[in-house]
């Protein structure tokens, strides 16, 4: 369980680093991509830093009653 929890929680760690490197890009270059998808990106990192602590938080609490 421990393994399977540590595999979601990097997932959900390297999706926020990318949509992060990617929106980072976008808003550095500017132009049509930015303007379309610039705040989409940052709003999908925030959801998946919310994924990635939420499931950090799971993992501890499993952790400490096991």
């Amino acid at each position: 369980m421990q393994t399977v929890m540590f595999v979601l929680i990097a997932i959900a760690m390297l999706m926020t680093l990318g949509v992060l490197f990617t929106g980072l890009i976008a808003m550095a270059r500017g132009g049509e991509f930015n303007a379309k998808w610039g705040n989409k990106l940052m709003r999908y990192r925030i959801l998946f830093q919310g994924i990635a602590l939420a499931l950090f938080a799971v993992a501890l609490l499993i952790g400490k009653g096991g």
